[in-house]
């Protein structure tokens, strides 16, 4: 299957570039699964179409500054660092800027030598392993020197680092956000509650290779990345219930989505406590086994995103809601409005 029948053409001016200051204002394109109908809402009315019974699935993962810029100890070149997962004995697989100055053994600093980075192996596409070195609290380092790293396509600062953490972030170790939960607020959340739905917050630190578009010409060549993911005994009870009394499950944003079909494949359609690596790759054919529906934001072109929520409602529905979409200026990516692709009433009663 060629990568480029996943492409389109996005106005510039449609990706948004600062989040909204009402999270729950973004705009919400309805996409019934069934019908192919499309309703133009707001997401401050998600509960509309929501049910009780239902049951929400959020990533918790937090997002931690781990965009660094230093420089290399004798000859003092500017470098910049992208720190993207930690591997043992201090040791982080990070992206490195410009790349062809830093080779095993050279040595960055950061802050004065706060910080400082050895580059131990070298990898492809900028990407190498450093050991890092220090005194401290790590997490206390980080916020002292580091910064955001907002996708490449956000060009504007952000005026303040809360508005790129979803409001229920706690478990730090995310290099980006699991932005389709940025729409949520503390408020909206319990007005969700109190209609009887479900919530269920797991695990996934969200790696860079969520923004990196598929390079190859098969879309079954591309090497998927591999991100962090747990869930509790308790989710895993209440999902496994919600499932046993017919509930929906509704996945926010494609990074629970990952969990949860990483863990239900693995276990026959259950679900488990778990913690692990995953770097399960979703396109179609892809028939899912964990949820029933999904909230997220509208994603970049012939991107493993794109290819995940085909998968879930067909590749001419999601491109008949994208196009929907652009014509009524949608503000699109991380910062940008919501869809939500609703569950199939059929499904669920196939399901009986």
């Amino acid at each position: 299957m060629d990568i480029e029948s996943y492409n389109y053409h996005l106005p510039e001016h449609l990706i948004a570039q600062t989040p909204l200051k009402d999270r729950t204002s973004s705009r919400f394109l309805v996409l019934h699964k069934d019908t192919g109908e499309i309703v133009h809402d707001h997401f401050k009315h998600v509960t509309n179409y929501l049910k009780s019974g239902d049951c929400l699935v959020l990533n918790n993962s937090k997002v931690i500054p781990v965009r660094l810029f230093g420089v290399k100890e004798e000859t003092f070149a500017k470098i910049e660092v992208l720190l993207l997962h930690e591997n043992e004995n201090n040791e982080w697989e990070a992206l490195v800027k410009p790349a062809r100055k830093v080779k095993v053994g050279t040595k960055i600093s950061f802050g004065d030598g706060k910080l400082v980075a050895t580059c131990v192996e070298e990898k492809e596409e900028g990407a190498r392993v450093l050991r890092l070195t220090y005194e401290g609290i790590f997490l206390e380092i980080l916020n002292e020197l580091g910064e955001m790293p907002l996708p490449p396509y956000i060009k504007e600062q952000l005026q303040d680092d809360d508005r790129y953490q979803t409001v229920y972030a706690k478990e730090e170790g995310s290099a980006a956000a699991p932005t389709a939960g940025l729409h949520f607020t503390k408020e909206l959340l319990e007005e969700i509650k109190a209609k009887g739905i479900h919530i269920v917050y797991v695990t996934l630190h969200v790696g860079l290779g969520t923004f990196r578009p598929v390079t190859v010409h098969e879309i079954e060549e591309h090497d998927m990345h591999s991100e962090y993911y747990h869930m509790s005994k308790e989710a895993a009870e209440t999902l496994n219930h919600v499932k046993a009394t017919n509930g929906r499950i509704i996945s926010v944003g494609t990074t629970s989505t990952r969990v949860l079909e990483t863990i239900a494949n693995a276990h026959d359609g259950k679900f488990v406590e778990e913690t692990g690596w995953t770097n399960i790759y979703i396109y179609p054919p892809y028939t899912y086994k964990a949820i029933d529906g999904l909230i997220t934001n509208f994603h970049l072109p012939k991107s493993t995103l794109l290819l995940l929520i085909s998968a879930l409602a067909g590749k001419e529905l999601i491109f008949k809601a994208y196009e929907e979409a652009i014509q009524h200026a949608y503000r699109f990516f991380s910062f940008g409005d919501a869809m939500f692709i609703l569950p199939s009433e059929k499904d669920k009663k196939d399901d009986k």
